[in-house]
């Protein structure tokens, strides 16, 4: 699959977001190892810490269908801006992923690319409470 086809999925993804509240539907399409394809859409809620991304979405959707292994995820949205995961979201992908591809997009449809490493560059907190737990033993 393309970088193009991939974002083109995460930008269907963005019609079906539920934001109320901030106007921005973001879009995601998260490719597994074995080239499946789970899409998300962000769903804002009154609670803003209630409010599920995009990226998180696709996550579960994959995870509950027993996908573990993630190769690059696109996200979109209508914005003027790339579309970055938030560090939630980032933290969710690294639990997965120690260094899989991201694709971020604007609204005209340029795109950028980056590894999971340079976003999100200390170890994860499951690492960091692993190494802890060693420790104590």
């Amino acid at each position: 699959m393309t970088d193009r086809e991939l974002l083109n999925m995460a930008f269907e993804a963005a019609e079906n977001a539920y934001a109320p509240y901030s106007g921005l539907r973001v879009g995601a399409a998260l490719e597994c190892s074995d080239g499946s394809v789970f899409l998300g859409c962000n769903v804002e809620n009154a609670s803003f810490g209630d409010t599920i991304c995009a990226e998180r979405t696709a996550v579960v959707k994959a995870v509950s269908e027993g996908r573990r292994s993630f190769r690059r995820i696109a996200v979109a949205a209508a914005s003027q801006e790339y579309c970055l995961p938030c560090g939630s979201s980032l933290q969710v992908l690294r639990e997965f992923s120690e260094d899989m591809e991201i694709l971020a997009a604007k609204k005209d449809g340029h795109y950028v690319s980056y590894r999971l490493s340079a976003l999100l560059p200390r170890v994860s907190i499951k690492e960091e409470m692993d190494g802890m737990l060693r420790r104590s033993e």
